[in-house]
């Protein structure tokens, strides 16, 4: 594992001040046209399937995917979602032309540290995604033991302290939060770098996909967001 996140609401605290608990809250009428959402399936779909009740981490079926595709597809359609969009929807919040997303965790912290903590973040009531981006060696790859030796310089604790006061992100190495104490004590005692145990319980990881439902899922999704 590289780094970690959760997929959480996140908001304009001054333009939005009662905040975000749940999905729901970003169709509130006041808030149409000034929402974004990932242009990530298993983010955005999963929160949304979260909110109606359905396991993301389990075997989950086409209807109750396709349920929460047409969920998006209205707001989408009325015009509640201004856009979907990748890492770029940081700069419509830093702009104001988005008060209210589904985001990632690590992208809003970076902002509020760059432009003064002006967005909430949260997991929704009914659960937050967690997801995972991996370090990986290509099969057959000449030089494995330098892609090695590179691995494991950064789950050196030290180095990985270093890293997660840069991006922000959920840190994977053990030790790492320690290290961070002596860097910044209060990116150590961040629950979006070092989430424990109750905060982990609130996010599910999306299920492992068949290679026929990763077809036909994004697909689906991929068609109603526009592409």
């Amino acid at each position: 594992t590289w780094q970690s996140g959760f997929g959480v609401l996140a908001w304009n605290k001054e333009k939005v001040p009662g905040g975000l608990k749940t999905v729901a809250d970003l169709w509130k009428p006041e808030l149409k046209g000034k929402v974004e959402v990932l242009s990530e399936m298993r983010d955005t779909i999963g929160l949304i399937m979260l909110e109606q009740g359905v396991d993301i981490s389990k075997n989950f079926t086409s209807a109750q995917y396709e349920t929460a595709v047409d969920e998006l597809q209205k707001h989408i359609a009325d015009g509640q979602i201004r856009q979907v969009k990748g890492n770029s929807y940081k700069e419509d919040l830093i702009s104001g032309d988005a008060l209210a997303v589904i985001g990632w965790s690590g992208d809003i912290f970076q902002i509020n540290a760059e432009n003064g903590d002006k967005w909430g973040l949260t997991l929704p009531e009914a659960g937050g995604t967690l997801w995972s981006d991996n370090m990986l060696v290509p099969v057959g790859s000449p030089h494995k033991t330098n892609a090695e030796k590179l691995m494991n310089y950064y789950y050196d604790p030290k180095v990985a302290a270093t890293v997660e006061a840069y991006v922000n992100y959920i840190c994977p190495v053990q030790g790492a939060k320690e290290e961070m104490e002596k860097i910044d004590p209060d990116l150590a005692a961040s629950p979006w770098i070092f989430p424990d145990d109750a905060t982990l319980a609130k996010a599910k990881v999306f299920r492992t996909l068949t290679p026929d439902e990763e077809t036909q899922y994004s697909e689906s999704f991929q068609k109603v967001i526009g592409n």
